[in-house]
């Protein structure tokens, strides 16, 4: 469905009225810009008049970029971080994106939860019965031996200070 959306942008002190209109067109999806310059005695401004779409049923909005580095404290971020070297490693012997078995979003549950397990993974939304019986084994033990390997390491490391 066809909207239309008017801005009005001062030629003096213009920066966050350009901001918001270029914030509106990257995230819309535009069929026509018409400007039209305005000039009156005391002032002059640009009038935008911009024809967009609503997004259909099946389209979503893009969504920002989550830094789940910020996001988790510290502990549940080297969680996070094991845990996405795990899926990669599933989803190369699959041949698939990293995607199709967790999402970053799914992940950063999974870092927060108490303890990992299958029943565990199908509490989390996205992950039903199938996704855990086909993917949770395999990425359980994988992040078991990954996790493993990174505490030897950070022992060693700390016994090395000392």
């Amino acid at each position: 469905m066809m909207q239309i959306k008017l801005f009005t942008i001062p030629i003096l002190d213009s920066v966050v009225f350009e901001q918001e209109l270029n914030a509106f067109l990257s995230s819309h999806k535009i069929i026509e810009v018409e400007k039209h310059l305005v000039t009156m005695p005391a002032n002059a401004y640009w009038c935008v008049c911009v024809s967009y779409l609503l997004p259909t049923l099946g389209e979503q909005t893009p969504k920002s970029k989550v830094d789940y580095r910020k996001e988790l404290d510290e502990v549940t971020f080297a969680k996070f971080a094991i845990m996405r070297k795990a899926r990669k490693e599933i989803a190369d012997k699959e041949a698939v994106s990293v995607f199709v078995i967790f999402t970053n979003a799914q992940l950063a549950q999974m870092a927060q939860l108490p303890e990992l397990s299958i029943g565990a993974l199908t509490s989390i939304k996205g992950i039903g019965k199938m996704k855990a019986e086909k993917y949770g084994v395999q990425f359980l033990e994988c992040y078991k031996q990954l996790s493993d390997e990174a505490s030897r390491v950070s022992n060693a490391k700390d016994s090395r200070v000392e």
